[in-house]
């Protein structure tokens, strides 16, 4: 089965909530794995200018047909990303789903993972989804899932520019 919506709700991933109605106290703590996906029907918008907040000095914005290349037409998913304990324990989805909107909103990013999320129109109709997994398991899920991803769709989700990988380690199974 590929890489969607329905595929994603039978492997555990709940929330499926548009960022207008996302309710980050309602995401959980822990940490796991979040997907971006757009609502039925949606057409890609590209914005002369992202949204998103600079990185390093760094405008996250891309060229119109630069973003058409990364484009996947017939897929749910947009974007897949984790979010770990932290250093100290703290972070988790929702703090990760936190900066990743506020991101989107301008403000300064840690990193500037899925930045093209931030170049649509009508973000705030894309949906969030997110599954609860032990950190030791996030690197070989996020790994699994991109591959999956890329064997279904011969590419990456339009907002992942770099493939997950797991070092030392050939596996790649999502879930």
């Amino acid at each position: 089965m590929p890489l969607n919506r329905q595929s994603l709700k039978e492997d555990g991933f709940t929330g499926f909530r548009t960022l207008a109605d996302l309710e980050i106290m309602r995401i959980p703590q822990k940490p796991g794995i979040f997907a971006v996906l757009r609502p039925e029907g949606y057409r890609p918008r590209f914005l002369a200018k992202s949204t998103a907040g600079v990185f390093k000095k760094k405008d996250p914005s891309l060229q119109p047909d630069a973003l058409d290349a990364e484009w996947v037409d017939d897929a749910d998913v947009l974007y897949l990303g984790k979010a770990g304990p932290g250093s100290k324990g703290n972070r988790g989805l929702r703090r990760q789903v936190q900066e990743f909107v506020d991101f989107g909103l301008g403000k300064p990013p840690g990193h500037w993972d899925g930045r093209l999320i931030w170049q649509l129109a009508a973000a705030n109709k894309l949906i969030f989804a997110w599954k609860e997994l032990p950190a030791e398991q996030l690197s070989v899920a996020e790994a699994g899932y991109h591959a999956a991803f890329v064997k279904d769709y011969g590419r990456l989700p339009f907002a992942n520019l770099v493939q997950a990988r797991v070092k030392g380690n050939s596996s790649t199974a999502a879930g």
